[in-house]
């Protein structure tokens, strides 16, 4: 399947593109939105590119080579921090959350309860613990409250104790092993979603601290944006969408409106001031949802520092 980045004319629209700004895309995948953004920048623009998955670096280097207006990093956007020396410098960010085509076509990276392979599900696979190895020795306490906090799974407890019963009988290590223990623990009642697609979401974010990451790098989006610039953020499940909905409502709504003598901090005042709504919430259109399945959950939100 070829990649489609998603709401990529919206996305577009919404930044307002300068020529000679500067921008980041906190999430590169195939780099659809990348290269959207590099059309409408001009010589003197810079975008920088962060993604943890190897795959996707290589894909990022490539097109280095052909365009200095890049700059590579391998990292995850939780690291953004990194950029402090373009404090109120950059026009805009870009967050497109979830799991890359890269990641999902591929068996061999763990990610797809529809096709058959290695347990991994690890965006950066040099790092980090892999679904199998957490699965062969996880309590079934903690298993439960991973798929109900980060999959929003209500029939966990099944799941979990079908889970760990397999596991005595035999060792647990491709995706179709899993999926089809999902399957039977909860007798195919999912209508026409997959039973899997929660517990394998759940296990995702957890082995790559995906709410973590998403916390720590918007921390630093206020001390980063210029005045005008615009952060916008596409998420594909409510969990990381209440977080971007939450936060977003924080810098809008919270005012310069302080008693008098009440010692505040600097920099909580600065963050307080500057933000507006860009976009509240847009979804893709049906024609876009006909053209690319993936992006039927997807939901955008933006907002803006003046």
């Amino acid at each position: 399947m070829s990649h489609k980045p998603v709401l990529l004319k919206e996305v577009l629209n919404i930044l307002e593109i300068k020529k000679n700004g500067i921008y980041i895309d906190g999430t590169f995948g195939c780099g659809g939105h990348s290269k959207g953004i590099l059309k409408k920048l001009g010589e003197k623009g810079k975008l920088h590119i962060f993604d943890k998955d190897m795959e996707s670096i290589l894909l990022a280097k490539k097109l280095q080579l052909k365009d200095p207006r890049i700059i590579v990093h391998h990292d995850s956007f939780s690291q953004i921090y990194k950029l402090e020396k373009y404090q109120k410098k950059i026009d805009g960010i870009l967050l497109d959350l979830g799991v890359s085509s890269l990641q999902i076509n591929s068996a061999n990276r763990g990610f797809s309860f529809l096709k058959s392979g290695p347990l991994d599900m690890r965006m950066n696979i040099s790092s980090g613990e892999t679904a199998e190895n957490l699965l062969k020795k996880i309590k079934k306490k903690k298993l439960i409250k991973i798929l109900k906090k980060y999959g929003e799974e209500y029939k966990a407890k099944y799941i979990a104790h079908e889970i760990l019963e397999e596991r005595k009988k035999n060792p647990i290590q491709t995706t179709l092993q899993l999926s089809n223990i999902i399957k039977k623990s909860t007798f195919n009642k999912y209508n026409h979603k997959h039973p899997a697609r929660k517990t394998f979401q759940a296990l995702r974010i957890y082995i790559n601290q995906e709410i973590k990451e998403l916390n720590s790098c918007i921390k630093y989006i206020p001390k980063l944006l210029k005045s005008g610039g615009i952060f916008i953020v596409i998420s594909f499940h409510s969990l990381e969408d209440r977080i971007i909905k939450t936060q977003f409502k924080n810098w809008i709504n919270l005012t310069n409106d302080y008693p008098v003598k009440l010692p505040v901090k600097e920099e909580i005042i600065e963050k307080k001031k500057y933000f507006k709504w860009k976009i509240k919430r847009i979804k893709p259109s049906n024609i876009e949802i006909n053209i690319n399945r993936r992006s039927r959950s997807a939901i955008l939100r933006a907002i803006k520092k003046i």
